[in-house]
């Protein structure tokens, strides 16, 4: 069990905040959210911190498939229980799912990759398998292929960028997250894009609004491909499966070579949600997440990648006498 939950808390979560517990009992792993994690200015309904989970959740689901054994997985078990989000049970395979092994290989590997992507074009096929892994997870990815409808996203990722830069607090708590040296949470200097004279032209965070980075960045436009993953809802168990979606996505994409990069703003103000919603759904489902996917403008990433915190700190028994 330990072993595939140390690959599990490799998922990404939510500014490397890592917000899952995980208990073990004898024959069963629970995960709970913990809210000692969250983010109140950025996630103030938990959204984000239940998305970070769910990614964790597909990330043990690979994990333990790769070492022979089916997750039975039931989710959001307890309602009067919101932050325990699943109970995992198990069976023996009769034999080792190789696809489950290569995503657990590539989930060691995997990181978010706040670069510009290469102009070189995605094949329409790579980016149909992507769509496919997230509708097996129980959600959408809707490719943004035109112009004016990418236009759209970007503005209301701007948007949303530009309200939330409007609060002391939203820079506060960012910088608290962004920047920092310390290895075992949060997004290291190393990781973020060290500032440039030249603009890029991309959807992004607006981490260099309170951190030095320290990646370097090439004189390039972004060819990244943007992608918006929806839910039919808007629940604890919609954001859940959107976890997973990304989970499911990111490790296809990694497993291709794709660089990936998640962006949560249009979830977090309601104008760029319902931008979202109205240009890119038809306002069908609810938008989680934006992410861009395209291919990286280097073979080997420069940087460490983001350190987790001790799994001591992250699991425990059920029980505590045992």
């Amino acid at each position: 069990m330990r072993s595939a939950l140390a690959l599990a808390c490799r998922a990404p979560s939510v500014h490397n905040s890592q917000p899952w517990r995980w208990k073990l009992a004898e024959h069963s792993v629970q995960l709970y959210a913990d809210r000692s994690r969250l983010l109140p200015v950025l996630d103030p309904l938990g959204r984000e911190m239940v998305i970070s989970c769910g990614a964790g959740l597909h990330h043990a689901r690979v994990a333990f498939a790769a070492e022979g054994w089916r997750p039975i997985v039931h989710r959001v078990p307890n309602p009067a229980q919101p932050d325990h989000l699943a109970s995992i049970e198990f069976s023996r395979l009769s034999e080792v799912d190789d696809e489950a092994v290569r995503l657990a290989a590539v989930a060691v590997d995997r990181h978010t990759d706040r670069r510009p992507f290469l102009p070189d074009p995605v094949p329409p096929d790579l980016l149909e398998s992507l769509r496919v892994f997230a509708h097996s997870a129980g959600a959408r990815l809707v490719l943004v292929s035109d112009e004016s409808t990418r236009r759209e996203v970007e503005l209301a990722i701007q948007h949303a960028g530009s309200v939330e830069r409007a609060r002391p607090e939203y820079r506060r708590e960012l910088a608290e997250w962004s920047g920092t040296h310390v290895l075992a949470e949060g997004v290291p200097a190393r990781s973020l894009p060290e500032r440039s004279p030249y603009p890029r032209g991309m959807a992004e965070r607006d981490f260099g609004e309170v951190a030095e980075g320290e990646l370097p960045v090439p004189v390039l436009d972004d060819g990244a491909v943007l992608a918006v993953l929806a839910t039919g809802g808007d629940t604890v168990s919609d954001w859940l499966g959107a976890g997973e979606a990304l989970s499911a996505v990111l490790l296809a994409a990694t497993r291709e070579g794709l660089a990936t990069c998640p962006l949560s703003q249009v979830s977090e103000v309601a104008e760029a949600r319902d931008q979202v919603c109205r240009q890119v759904l038809g306002g069908a489902g609810v938008p989680q997440l934006v992410v861009r996917v395209g291919w990286p403008v280097t073979g080997e990433f420069p940087a460490v990648h983001t350190h987790r915190r001790p799994l001591s700190e992250s699991v425990e028994p059920l029980f505590a006498d045992r």
